[in-house]
Parts: structure tokens; C-alpha cells; sequence
């Protein structure tokens, strides 16, 4: 479009652009179009469009240099006319659909058919049949207002299923409700910092609007689509739009198109947004799978995986795979994680027995009260089957079939993943104040098991407060910084320069917030303090970059991991060039040919001087803990003009100006913390990019290393040099002969941290697995992060790509947070064992008694519906009292479990069946005795309808105080005496037991039909809680019994050395990585789908394979939906069939690829 048809263009259309535009020169169209193209295309449109990037800016009414005006009704209207930089959440699942979820469980079906038809039967009366024709079958129907009372027991046992309905249903709705708010918490937290009116801002990334300016640097995940003005050695990591691994240059001239949802892997730079929200290329991908997700769902449940995502910005925790896009990659990323976390393993095995168990006593009980009956019916009363008796016998099946069901669901722990779920939200909401914000839920317990913790040294063991208290210019080492006199007026200069100009300009230090407090450092910490060395110097920073902008700078060679030094390039008036540099001392002192001497001038530097440099100057400086920067430059002609990307030329031959000791102090409260972790069983290894002399001062001070000890200090190359053979590939059996001992890591590189963890976490030197996690700010942490089993992102220092790869935010980057989610994790462990404890008992004592009860008076003691009270006591209410105990500092005093190490030890299981043996005997003392004792009417052997009798009242409620007595007693599980010790620190506990308390006496006193209960006089009732708190008497004589005299006890729900899901499945397979949470939500599903299920998976598995290359088109996707698919499992239901994914290979593979790493219990 020429200038010409440009105006014409514009006469024409005023009042249409007026419209499409609104006022803007670009419509929305054209730009999406524009940010379609790639390359060298691009740059010839934007030529031919609007002649340069300068134009394109004039067009979106912005300038390059100062952005937006940042007046409101402008901003207003750019949302309007260009979209508003978010993309619309999928609904939430409404509670309706829950509820209809909660329904869809075996057990609950079956009760249902089982209330259906013995309600169907109530109502159905035999015509005038008189009564012994059918001998006992309709005894009992005395007068007819009993025998109208038949429907109550089968609407009563729809009703406690609706009460447990609606539970499931309530929790599930809260879980979505709380991860929603999480999510939105890590939304707000998410800001970009843009130019308005000419000053850069920290903006909330749904406020970026197309036209904006935005600075964009290394470690970002870009927010929006826009053009490249200017940069600095710009890499960027497309990999998660495009599959493609390798980074991509970017320049202003050669290929400027910045999308969103990449990374920035190096350099820096500012760009123009040209497209947000729906319309950059990622929120154009997520409404194709939107759109598609609907089909999607129809054709197979699995597109669950996409459901709930909340409100989803363009924001950093996104992309699971921190952009590992081709296949290989993929493949290997996929594999890391093959374990499942070490709670849900065990879960899932203890599930299984208890399900079998389960399952086999209520098809027992069952077969055993119809062989009673008709032996009793037509052997021993010899009766003939009568077609009218057909309907009475049936309702005495179904009876039976109640019964044997009620069996099956007291049987099986179904209340287990609710505890589960219960105490990890509760925690993860209480690790929120204490500075843990917890991505993935299952990390939370498997911080329980950390065994080794791999922490960086800056900003986690250090304040990031850095400042410089040593220097060494002019051949003099200055212990304290010196008068700005004192040094020669030139030497000065060239140093104030080297630091202002060489350093990112969003680096600055600001006035202090409060008076009297600090200034303020933002931006990299190091540069930070050089700045305040100028400060020190009384000069000031800011006018020589006023003098210089950004603009302006010729060559900027950003820092990374393998320069570890930066460097730029100014061009002076008489046209030659003149490079700062700066850097680790050591790297930049091989570089430095001359020094400046104390006249200001430089002079020859040789090897021995530098030799003696670093004897002198830069190891002292270490060893008192300080980093050393060394300052440099040097001149180039301006003709010929340097070859700029020839790296090594340039990098060579420079003169030292001075060399700075920067102090980093060790946090406060750091020691204390490592050495609580030490208590506890886990070994802290500090790694570090630093020198080892440093290193291993701060490591002392901190308490890592103590004099004398037998430990390793390496560096990286070291380190390297021990593991590898003579081929250069790393060896498992030379990593085992290091890592026992390594305590700090110096000089290291990203890839020696991710060679440590896998090292360690692959090693079977220790019967123990080890459990590592790894604390990590930068861009490399990345692949260290994933590979941890837990991996902890720096929430203030920490750039997008690390939090990105995280499983655990620090918000106040401390490492004493580290120790609060140790706490917390084995916290939720113990919490769940205590839930099992108490659970267990009940689960044993009440299916022996229905089972007994069962067959010796055919008629279980405990009617159906009281099974189901007992039941939503010990599920629901116990979850809720015994998953929220707040954690104390003894729980450090031990160490970790392991893997190995069963859910149920020796002595948890003294506890069941020491407390089983008391319950039983009293329950059938009562039984067989109780009328006797109490002087009532036995309750045995009633006949079908017969009113509830006292006797089996008794039993009931005595049952029922036993729990709850027992509750106290589960409160400790490591054989403490005190059971009562810190009650009243959990409101929740007591509040649930004085609960259920009232609730059971409103129950026995008026539930009447319903219930099965007679109303009770005082004294029962006192002898009721008086048998009840013998359970705490008799827990206190359970302690006194040692437990390693009982040798026969086994341990339950532990795992063997490593139970590992195979890598194919785990790739191609979603669905079973989530296996705490569905496979244990509603109990039962395991026990009826057991052999079955791995079949079905063996199948699925085999056609997934073939299913594959569907993957390349929806990576983007999945890895933005990963952190959903997190936040929302929570409420996808256990029974999604594997069966239904075969006839849908592709959607299950959709959702497949974002998510190799992670296994929650989410």
C-alpha cells in the first residue's frame, strides 16, 4: 500500500475506520494476519505496509521510545477495538453435574437398586393370603400400621445417600472453588513491566494493550504477540508453539515477531504489542480447542483434562514443558517421572486389600443369610415355595442383599481419598501462609519424604541484598570502599562508566519505602550492588545512561551461563568503539592483557601477575564470602570495524579497571533451619555458580559444612572430571562414589545441577530411594527443577521459565520455607495414617459384627442405615477432625519414612486390633447378653417389620461412643501416652466430635423407624458413655504392651523398592497418573475393575501408539492447559473407563503430551 492509496484509502473510508478501527491505522485483521507471517516475510510486509517499525508504531498511536500515554479512555478503546490481553476460562463444572458424578459410584448404585426395590416391595401387599402359609416371612406384621412402616427402611437408605452425595458432591465444588482462587492468586501475581508516558511500569498482564511497549528480558514468558524494536542478542525458545527445540536469534532486521507463550532463553530487548488475548497466536489456538473441546468431550471423557481451567491469562505458568519441544526431548521429559508419589502408591496398594477383604466378607455374608433362610424355610420347616409368598421372600432376598452391600460399604475405606484431599487442600492453604505456593498438589506430601535438598546459595541461603564492601583498583586492595578522593580522577571515571553503562537499564536503585530503611535494589541483585559501588563513589548512575540511553548502546552481549561475564559495546565521537565488560573474576582475569595502574594508566599484566592476583586479592576476598566482580574494557578502531559476532576475537586482550567484593549476608533465620532439616533425616548440598572459596564460606556459616567433618567441596569441572569415563559419558557407579559426601557444588553449570539430582535420585546405593528437591531461580534451573522430585521456584527472584517447571513457589524466596513444607508434608502423611487408624478399626469391628451378626441371628445387629451413619462419621467427619491437625515441631524430630516404610506400621496395627478386640467383645457381649444385663427385651431374631427394640439400640450407640472415644485415641499414632496433647489447637476436631455427639443423641432419642432406634432412659445412656470412654482407658493399657514383643503383627500398604509405571504408559496414558485421587475417590471402583482395568490399559497403551502424531498439533495446548489439567483432575471423577478412550485415540492423546512430569493428587 503506497502513501497515495494510503490517503485515498482514508478519504473514503473515514466513517467506516471510524468503526472498524477506531481511529486506529491498523484493523485488527491485518494484524492477525501480520503476526501469522515468519521471518524475512515479515520484515518485507511490515515494508510494504507501513515502512518500517516506526511506521507500524505511528499507525497504533504509539511511540517506540515512551509507549502509551496511559490515559484511561485510550486504554479503554484499544481493548475495545483490539481485544483485552485474557482468555475466557471454561465453565466450571456446575454443582448439578457433581452431584450427578458423586452418583455415578458402584457401591452407592447399588444401594440405590437395593432401597428401589425393597420400596417397590413395601408397598406391594399379597392378596388375603393368610399368614402361616409363609411361615416366618410375615410374622411381625402385628397390627397395619407396622406393616406400612416397610418403605421407611428403603427411603431412609436413599436418604443417607443423598446425605453422602451431596458431600462428595460439596467437596468436590469447594476443591474447584479453592484451586480456581489459587489459580487467580498466581494470575494477579503475574505482572510485565511496559513503557507509559515514557516511564517503565510493572503492569498485570491482563492490562497489556495492543500498542503498548513492552521490555521484555531473559527469563520472561512473553505475554502477547508483538514486533521486535530493538534487541540485544535475543534468543527465544519457540519450541512450545512451534515443536522446534532450538532457540531462534531475533533481531529488528531479520526476523522481528515475538509470540506469545515463548521464552525468552537470552538477551533482552522491547517490542510493540500487535495482538493479545483471543487474537495472539496462542489465544487463537486455545479457541480452536475450545471450540473443539465440546466434540471432543462428547466423543470421550477424557477431555476432562481440559475442563475448569480457570480464568486463563497469558501468563508465565503455563507451558509444562518450558518449551522442550521435538520428540526426542519430548520423549525424554516424559520419562523422568516414573514414580508415583510415594503416598499414592501405598494408598492405592492398601485400597486394594481392603477392597478384596471388602468384598469377599459381604458376598460371604450374603450367601450364608439366603442359605440360612432356605434351609431353615423349606428344609427344616419343610414349606412349599407358594407363588403368593413370592413377593414376601424377595423382600427378605433384598433384605439380605442390603445387609451384604451395607457390609461391603463399611468395608471399604471410601472416606480414604477424601481424607487425602481434605488434608492436602487444608494444607496447601495453610503452606500459602507460610510462603509455599503449592502448583502440584501430591509435592506437598512428598515433601514429607525429602531426603536431600539441592539449594542454590543467592537469595534462598543469602538475603539478595547485595552489597560492595571490599575493592581492588589502582594496584591497591582497599578493605572498606574508599573516598572518591582518593582514587585518580580517571581511573574513576572509566569505572562509573564500565558499571552504568553495563548493566540492564531496568536495573536502578531506588529510594528507600519507609524513612530510614535501605534503598531499594531492582532488578539483578549483583548489578545492584556496583550500582551502589558508584553510589558509595558519591557519583550518581543515572545521567550518564540519560547521556547514552538504551537506543543507542551498539552491541550488547547479554550474560548467560556460559559467558558468565557481559559485556557492551558504545561507539565514541570519533566513530571507534570502546566494550565494558564484567564478570566472575576469574573468567574475566584470563581475558586482561593490561590493568590500570595507580596513576590512572594501564600497564602489561602477565599470567604471574594474575597468578598473584588471585592469591592476593581474589581468595581472600572468598574466603570471607564475598563474590568478586572483575571490571573491564577496551577500544577497537573505528576502521576497520570489528567483526562483532566473532565472540572470542572480541572478548580478548582487555584491560582490568578494578576489582569489586560484593557481600551477600546469610538470612538470619537460615542456620537454625539447616539445622532443623538435619535433625529431621535430610541432607542440604548447596549448589552454586560461584567460586568455591565463597561457597564454602557461606557454607560454614550457614552450617552446611562443620570443620572436621568428612565432606566433599567441588567445582563443576571437577565434579565432571570424577563422573565421567574416558569416552566423556557419565557413569551411575562413579556419581554413588560422590554424592554421599558432596556437600557443595561450586562454579556449576545448569547441567551439573540436573546431572546431581538425577545422580542421586537414580542411585541405589542406600536401600532408600532418595527423595530430592531442588530449589532454582534462572532459566537453566529448568531441567533440574523437573527432574527433582520436588522442585522449588524462587517467587520474587525467580523467572517465569523456573516457576514454570516448579512444583512449589516460595514467595519470600527463603529457604526456611523449605522447612515449613517438610512440615507440612510429613504432616499430611501422618495426618492420613492417623484417618487409617482410626478408620481401620471401624472398618474391622463393624464388618465382623455384621458378618457375625449375620449369620448367627440373620440379621446384622447395625441395620443399614446405622452402617451408613457410622459410615459418614468415620468418612466425612473423621477425614474432616483428623486431616486437620496443625503440624508441630516434633514432627522434625524424626526421619523421613521412605518408601519401604509401610502406611500402617507395627504399632498402628497393635492399635487396630487392640482396640478391634475391645469393641467386639463388648459389641457381642451386648449381643448375646445385653438383655439380661439391662433387664430389656432381646432384639435377636425379630421378625420383618418389628418396631426398632432397645437392646439393638444399645449396641448401636455403644458403637457409635466407642468411635468417637476412639477418634481421641487416633489422634496419636507413634504409641505417644498423651492423647490429648495440643487438642485445643484444633478447633475443627473438637467441634466434630461435640458434633456427631449431639447429632447421634438427636439419632437414638427421636430417629425412631427411620434409624432402627428405641429412644434410651438415662441410665443406658450413661452406661453407654461409660463403655465408650473405656476406649481411652484401654488405648492407654494398648501403649503399655511394647511393640516389638508382638512379632506376629504385620505392616500394611507398603511399597517394594520401586514400583514404577511403565514409560509408554505414562506417556501416552493421563488418565492413570492421577491415581490417588480417581482411583480411591469413590472407593470401590478398584475392587470391581481390578484385572479388568490393566487389561484395558494394555489395550489403550497399544493404540495410543498408533495414534501418536496428533501430538505435534496440540503441544501448545496441552502444555498451557497442564497447569489446569492440576487445578481440575481435582474434580474429575475416579470412573472415567479406560475403555471409553479406545474408540478415541486422538482426544486422549490431546491431552496427553503437556503432561510427562508431573503425577498428582491433584
Amino acid at each position: 500500500m503506497g502513501d497515495m492509496s494510503n490517503s485515498d484509502f482514508y478519504a473514503k473510508n473515514q466513517r467506516n475506520e471510524a468503526n472498524h478501527m477506531g481511529g486506529f491505522g491498523c484493523t485488527l485483521e491485518e494484524l492477525r494476519s501480520l503476526m501469522e507471517l515468519r521471518g524475512s516475510e515479515a520484515v518485507i510486509k511490515i515494508q510494504e505496509c507501513y515502512g518500517d517499525t516506526e511506521g507500524l508504531c505511528k499507525r497504533l498511536k504509539t511511540s517506540p521510545t515512551d509507549g502509551l500515554s496511559g490515559n484511561a479512555s485510550d486504554l479503554e478503546k484499544r481493548k475495545l477495538v483490539y481485544g483485552q490481553n485474557f482468555i475466557p476460562p471454561k465453565k466450571p463444572k456446575t454443582f448439578i453435574q457433581l452431584v450427578w458424578e458423586a452418583l455415578q459410584d458402584v457401591t452407592l448404585i447399588i444401594l440405590e437398586v437395593a432401597a428401589i426395590i425393597s420400596l417397590g416391595l413395601s408397598f406391594y401387599h399379597p392378596p388375603g393370603q393368610s399368614s402361616d402359609v409363609c411361615g416366618t416371612a410375615s410374622g411381625g406384621a402385628e397390627d397395619e400400621g407396622e406393616s406400612q412402616a416397610g418403605w421407611i427402611e428403603g427411603a431412609a437408605i436413599l436418604l443417607s445417600v443423598i446425605c453422602v452425595v451431596l458431600v462428595t458432591a460439596f467437596n468436590d465444588w469447594s476443591k474447584e472453588k479453592q484451586f480456581r482462587g489459587l489459580q487467580s492468586r498466581i494470575e494477579q501475581e503475574q505482572k510485565f513491566a511496559v513503557v507509559r508516558a515514557g516511564q517503565v511500569i510493572q503492569i498485570p498482564v491482563a492490562e497489556i494493550v495492543v500498542g503498548d511497549i513492552a521490555q521484555i528480558k531473559y527469563g520472561d514468558l512473553l505475554p502477547s504477540d508483538g514486533i521486535l524494536l530493538q534487541g540485544n542478542d535475543l534468543k527465544i525458545d519457540e519450541s512450545s508453539l512451534t515443536g522446534e527445540s532450538d532457540h531462534v536469534g531475533k533481531s529488528a532486521d531479520k526476523d522481528p515477531m515475538l509470540l506469545s507463550g515463548t521464552h525468552v532463553m537470552e538477551g533482552s530487548g522491547k517490542m510493540v504489542v500487535t495482538a493479545v488475548g483471543v487474537n495472539s497466536q496462542t489465544g487463537i489456538i486455545f479457541t480452536l480447542l475450545g471450540a473443539g473441546g465440546e466434540e471432543e468431550e462428547k466423543k470421550s471423557k477424557k477431555a476432562k483434562n481440559q475442563d475448569g481451567a480457570a480464568a486463563i491469562e497469558m501468563q508465565p505458568l503455563k507451558s509444562a514443558e518450558g518449551g522442550e519441544g521435538d520428540e526426542k526431548e519430548k520423549k525424554k521429559s516424559s520419562t523422568t517421572k516414573k514414580e508415583k508419589s510415594v503416598l499414592q502408591g501405598k494408598l492405592t496398594k492398601l485400597a486394594v486389600q481392603i477392597g478384596k477383604a471388602g468384598l469377599l466378607m459381604s458376598a460371604v455374608t450374603v450367601i450364608i443369610l439366603v442359605l440360612y433362610f432356605a434351609i431353615e424355610t423349606f428344609v427344616v420347616n419343610k414349606r412349599q415355595w407358594l407363588p403368593e409368598c413370592t413377593p414376601i421372600y424377595i423382600q427378605y432376598f433384598v433384605k439380605f442383599f442390603i445387609i451384604g452391600v451395607t457390609v461391603l460399604v463399611v468395608a471399604v475405606p471410601e472416606g480414604l481419598p477424601l481424607a487425602v484431599t481434605i488434608s492436602l487442600a487444608y494444607s496447601v492453604k495453610k503452606m500459602m501462609k507460610d510462603n509455599n505456593l503449592v502448583r502440584h498438589l501430591d509435592a506437598c506430601e512428598t515433601m514429607g519424604n525429602a531426603t536431600a535438598i539441592c539449594s542454590d546459595k543467592t537469595g534462598t541461603l543469602t538475603t539478595n541484598r547485595m552489597t560492595a564492601v571490599q575493592l581492588y583498583i589502582g594496584d591497591t586492595h582497599y578493605k572498606e570502599i574508599p573516598d572518591s578522593d582518593s582514587l585518580p580522577a580517571k581511573t574513576l571515571d572509566i569505572l562509573v562508566n564500565a558499571i552504568s553503562l553495563n548493566s540492564a537499564y531496568t536495573t536502578k536503585i531506588l529510594p528507600p519505602d519507609k524513612e530510614g530503611g535501605l534503598p531499594r535494589q531492582v532488578g539483578n541483585k549483583t548489578e545492584c550492588g556496583l550500582l551502589g559501588l558508584v553510589m558509595d563513589l558519591k557519583r550518581d548512575y543515572q545521567p550518564i545512561r540519560d547521556k547514552i540511553p538504551e537506543e543507542k548502546l551498539y552491541k550488547v552481549y547479554t550474560f548467560n551461563s556460559v559467558r558468565k561475564s557481559m559485556s557492551t559495546v558504545i561507539k565514541l565521537a570519533d566513530n571507534s568503539f570502546r566494550m565494558y565488560a564484567k564478570g566472575a573474576s576469574e573468567i574475566v582475569l584470563k581475558k586482561c592483557s593490561k590493568i590500570v595502574n595507580s596513576a590512572g594508566e594501564p600497564r602489561i599484566f602477565r599470567p604471574r601477575d594474575r597468578d598473584e592476583m588471585v592469591k592476593k586479592v581474589i581468595e581472600p576476598m572468598a574466603c570471607d564470602g564475598l563474590r568478586t566482580i572483575c571490571v573491564a574494557y577496551r577500544d577497537f578502531p573505528g576502521n576497520p570495524e570489528p567483526e562483532w559476532d566473532n565472540e572470542n576475537d572480541i572478548l580478548t586482550d582487555l584491560t582490568c579497571i578494578a576489582v569489586v567484593g560484593i557481600e551477600d549476608p546469610v538470612r538470619p533465620e537460615v542456620p537454625e533451619a539447616i539445622r532443623k532439616c538435619q535433625r529431621a533425616g535430610i541432607t542440604v548440598r548447596m549448589v552454586t555458580g560461584d567460586n568455591i572459596n565463597t561457597a564454602r564460606a557461606i557454607a560454614i556459616k550457614c552450617g552446611i559444612i562443620h570443620p572436621g567433618e568428612d565432606f566433599l567441596c567441588l567445582e563443576g569441572k571437577d565434579f565432571n572430571r570424577r563422573i565421567r569415563n574416558e569416552k566423556g559419558e557419565i557413569e551411575q557407579e562413579r556419581i554413588d562414589k560422590i554424592w554421599p559426601k558432596l556437600r557443595v557444588l561450586a562454579r556449576s553449570s545448569p547441567t551439573d545441577k540436573h546431572t546431581l539430582v538425577k545422580g542421586i535420585i537414580d542411585s541405589t546405593q542406600l536401600d532408600q530411594r532418595q527423595v530430592v528437591a531442588v530449589t532454582g531461580d534462572g532459566t537453566n534451573d529448568g531441567p533440574a527443577l523437573k527432574k527433582a522430585d520436588v522442585g522449588f521456584a524462587m517467587g520474587i527472584a525467580g523467572t517465569d521459565v523456573a516457576k514454570e517447571a516448579s512444583d512449589i513457589i516460595l514467595t519470600d524466596d527463603n529457604f526456611s520455607s523449605i522447612v515449613k513444607a517438610v512440615m507440612w508434608g510429613r504432616n499430611v502423611y501422618d495426618s492420613i495414617s492417623k484417618f487409617l487408624q482410626f478408620q481401620l478399626t471401624v472398618n474391622v469391628v463393624a464388618v465382623i459384627v455384621a458378618f457375625t451378626g449375620a449369620c448367627i441371628t440373620q440379621d446384622s445387629p447395625l441395620k443399614a442405615v446405622q452402617m451408613l451413619w457410622v459410615n459418614l462419621i468415620m468418612d466425612t467427619f473423621a477425614s474432616l477432625a483428623l486431616a486437620t491437625e496443625p503440624p508441630t515441631d516434633s514432627l522434625l524430630n524424626r526421619k523421613p519414612y521412605g518408601r519401604n516404610k509401610p502406611l500402617i506400621s507395627r504399632t498402628m496395627m497393635k492399635n487396630i486390633l487392640g482396640h478391634a478386640v475391645y469393641q467386639l467383645t463388648l459389641i457381642f457381649t451386648l449381643l448375646f447378653a445385653g438383655e439380661k444385663l439391662f433387664f430389656i427385651d432381646s432384639g435377636r431374631n425379630a421378625p420383618l417389620h418389628a418396631p426398632p427394640s432397645e437392646h439393638y439400640t444399645i449396641i448401636f450407640n455403644t458403637f457409635v461412643l466407642m468411635q468417637l472415644f476412639n477418634e481421641i485415641n487416633a489422634r496419636k499414632i507413634h504409641g505417644e501416652r498423651n492423647v490429648f496433647e495440643g487438642i485445643y489447637r484444633n478447633p475443627i476436631f473438637c467441634s466434630i466430635v461435640l458434633g456427631t455427639l449431639a447429632i447421634q443423641i438427636v439419632i437414638v432419642q427421636f430417629g425412631g423407624k427411620p434409624f432402627s432406634c428405641a429412644p434410651l432412659t438415662i441410665e443406658h445412656w450413661l452406661w453407654c458413655v461409660f463403655l465408650g470412654f473405656g476406649e481411652l482407658v484401654w488405648g492407654q493399657a494398648i501403649a503399655t504392651i511394647p511393640t516389638s514383643r508382638l512379632k506376629f503383627l504385620k505392616a500394611a500398604g507398603h511399597l517394594t523398592q520401586k514400583e514404577e509405571i511403565p514409560d509408554e504408559e505414562l506417556n501416552e496414558d493421563v488418565e492413570e497418573i492421577d491415581y490417588a485421587e480417581r482411583e480411591l475417590r469413590r472407593g470401590q471402583i478398584l475392587w470391581f475393575r481390578g484385572l479388568n482395568r490393566i487389561q484395558t490399559q494394555i489395550e489403550v497403551v497399544n493404540t495410543f501408539k498408533s495414534g501418536t502424531s496428533f501430538q505435534g498439533a496440540l503441544r501448545r495446548q496441552s502444555s498451557v492447559t497442564s497447569q489446569h489439567q492440576d487445578i481440575t483432575n481435582v474434580s474429575s471423577p475416579s470412573h472415567v473407563s479406560l475403555s471409553n478412550a479406545l474408540s478415541s485415540p486422538t482426544s486422549s492423546t490431546a491431552a496427553t503430551p503437556g503432561h510427562p512430569r508431573r503425577e498428582g493428587i491433584p
